[in-house]
């Protein structure tokens, strides 16, 4: 497998919540998402969020490992659903992660769980969950 390239752009996100409002999170690059809370309002709501980022770091994730195995050419559509279940006990979180990963194109079922399983190695998203992550909290 080829050499892991460390990217330097700027991440993280910025969570604003206005006196009786719904949540903005930002990020340092300008992206926007507002969030919500209510289980009929379209949207994201945190856990949404949460999701997210893992699909979108296995489709991404898994578009690299095409490259890196010299298919990419042969690559379709790929698209990622993940759900989860949360823990029956406290503390409150995901306890479980559920990816279903779509690879189209011409590739054969071995070259197309090769990538499933690059994919999930390559996604820092993935990695990140699979192992428990320091938390600090501070006030500002």
């Amino acid at each position: 497998m080829s050499e892991l390239k460390v990217r330097t752009r700027t991440t993280g996100a910025l969570a604003d919540l206005p006196p009786g409002g719904l949540p903005t999170v930002t990020t340092p690059t300008g992206g926007t998402v507002d969030v919500v809370t209510s289980v009929s309002a379209p949207g994201f709501n945190p856990l949404d969020l949460l999701y997210a980022s893992l699909a979108a770091c296995m489709v991404l994730s898994a578009r690299i490992a095409a490259n890196r195995l010299g298919v990419a050419d042969r690559l379709g559509e790929v698209r990622a659903e993940v759900t989860g279940g949360k823990a029956k006990d406290e503390p409150s979180r995901v306890e479980t992660f559920n990816i279903k990963l779509e690879i189209a194109g011409d590739l054969d079922a071995a070259t197309k769980e090769r990538i499933l399983a690059d994919a999930e190695h390559i996604c820092t998203v993935s990695n990140t969950l699979r192992v428990a992550p320091a938390l600090h909290a501070t006030l500002g």
